[in-house]
């Protein structure tokens, strides 16, 4: 049983990092990739720098950004309901005794865990008949069937994070909750200066 949840720990940490390591580098590409396109949209107007600009074609540009931003969303939706960030209406379950009130955000939580595993069985067939059609991307001619896999991959990465929220509160009756005034690689720093803290790296 230890070591069930032992791999079960390693293999939370793994995804927690992998989500954001995606999500970080999709906004870091789409970020570099806007920022190249304005730039060489730009260049056409001064004549010396266009001549080597021109030998260049970024008509992919705005697609892929689309692309990235498509990924990013929905790894971020997973995200979203491990930290506790999405907005969630809990007037009613505020307002009922708590065995009611663990019984409905149990239900709230097996209900997304079901609905996003839906989707995911239903963008996994998508994009396999998709990918029956061979269909290519206008631009960047990418295979479609890769794009659509955002679906099925962020779908049910969202699937397993509601079940791993429900089977914590389950045991510890805790949602997670996010604190916009915390900043995460600074827990080292409270309870002390940041000076202080300087002191004692050196």
């Amino acid at each position: 049983m230890n070591g069930v949840r032992a791999a079960l720990r390693l293999l939370n940490r793994g995804l927690d990092h992998l989500e954001e390591a995606l999500i970080a580098s999709f906004m870091a590409v789409a970020t570099v990739v806007i920022f190249a396109s304005v730039v060489y949209r730009y260049t056409a107007s001064v004549p010396w720098i266009w001549r080597y600009t021109s030998r260049f074609d970024m008509t992919w540009a705005q697609e892929l950004c689309i692309y990235l931003f498509i990924w990013m969303a929905k790894f971020g939706a997973a995200y979203g309901v491990r930290t506790g960030i999405h907005v969630g209406v809990d007037l009613v379950v505020n307002h009922v005794s708590p065995p009611w009130r663990r019984a409905l955000v149990l239900f709230g939580l097996f209900a997304g865990a079901f609905f996003t595993a839906v989707i995911a069985g239903l963008g996994a067939w998508f994009v396999y008949e998709v990918h029956e059609t061979a269909q290519v991307s206008p631009d960047l001619e990418m295979p479609m069937w890769i794009v659509y896999l955002a679906i099925p991959f962020g779908s049910g990465l969202m699937c397993y994070r509601f079940l791993q929220v429900a089977w914590n509160f389950w045991r510890t009756g805790e949602l997670p909750r996010h604190d916009a005034t915390r900043v995460e690689g600074t827990e080292e720093f409270e309870g002390t200066s940041l000076a202080a803290a300087a002191a004692e790296r050196t």
